[in-house]
């Protein structure tokens, strides 16, 4: 099934260019369905690039998706036009009195700040509150996952000593949890960070299940028991090629980074990476928007 998506983002011709069903909206319209109304909060700075990611993994399901794009306010970002912005982006204040199926909130790159010097930190806050009455079942993605943990429960985000950098390999605590339905027993995921939140207090918390861990990058999926809120701590949506981007982006800028791990063939930068995480990428996309959404949302939004 198709997502529905404005007929000029940029991402269109794209996903369209690998055989990817994307809808405009004059079709969607002849379509007697109620399509699951998912919204996604993007904060990093990459905004056609990570649109595009997301989508891609939104439209791999049965269901059809209408998809809002959603910025903050007071952060203007200096790395997409403004006339895409406008075109396609709205505000909290834009939404605030409708409700939605579904949210993803993206990671950004502001972890190695305190999270209320982030100056974006108490309208995120407020939108984060918005969601729990208006959203049915939210996404947090990387920084945006440490600062739901943070501000839901209290768990603090620590700084590491070396950067999760590359591709690590990961383990399911629950292969009958719905979110992890067809995984198999360990999978591969990327992950970009400094900084990490404790596994064993995620754990401790009564609210949270721990779903996916690794020995190498520590806790990469928990969720609250009803799936109303999902921690994703790395990227399933990157691209095969997002990590070298930012490896020789840092070399070319002179900045300390080492080779991401498990990544290149043979660790030669020179090599091209490969792609060993797409198929549980997709999983993970597919099983929330079933399982946390599609089977649990009411049909009539207006009883969340």
């Amino acid at each position: 099934m198709p997502i529905r998506i404005p007929s000029q983002l940029p991402a269109r011709e794209t996903l369209e260019n690998e055989y990817i069903f994307v809808m405009d909206e004059d079709r969607a319209l002849t379509q007697d369905i109620r399509p699951l109304k998912i919204a996604i909060l993007n904060l990093m700075p990459t905004k056609i690039t990570t649109e595009t990611q997301l989508i891609r993994l939104l439209s791999n399901t049965p269901l059809q998706v209408e998809l809002t794009l959603l910025m903050t306010s007071s952060h203007r970002s200096a790395n997409t036009s403004a006339e895409h912005m406008q075109a396609f982006y709205q505000n909290y204040e834009d939404v605030k009195d409708r409700r939605f199926d579904g949210l993803i909130i993206t990671g950004a790159p502001v972890e190695c700040m305190d999270f209320e010097e982030v100056d974006y930190w108490k309208e995120l806050c407020t939108i984060m509150d918005w969601a729990s009455a208006n959203v049915y079942s939210t996404m947090y993605i990387c920084w945006a996952a440490q600062a739901g943990l943070f501000y839901h429960y209290g768990i603090e985000k620590k700084m590491k000593s070396e950067k999760v950098f590359g591709v690590f390999r990961h383990r399911c605590t629950d292969l009958r949890h719905p979110l992890l339905r067809g995984f198999d027993e360990e999978f591969m995921a990327p992950h970009s960070r400094h900084t990490e939140v404790d596994t064993e207090q995620v754990r401790a918390c009564p609210e949270l299940d721990v779903l996916a861990v690794s020995d190498e990058a520590g806790l990469y999926l928990a969720a609250t028991h009803d799936l109303r809120r999902i921690f994703v701590t790395g990227h399933a949506e990157y691209d095969y090629d997002t990590l070298a981007k930012e490896y020789f982006r840092d070399v070319a800028k002179g900045l300390p980074i080492e080779v991401p791990r498990n990544y290149f063939p043979s660790d030669n930068p020179h090599n091209t990476p490969r792609n060993i995480w797409r198929a549980h990428a997709n999983l993970l996309y597919m099983n929330w928007l079933n399982y946390s959404v599609y089977q649990r949302t009411p049909y009539d939004l207006s009883d969340l």
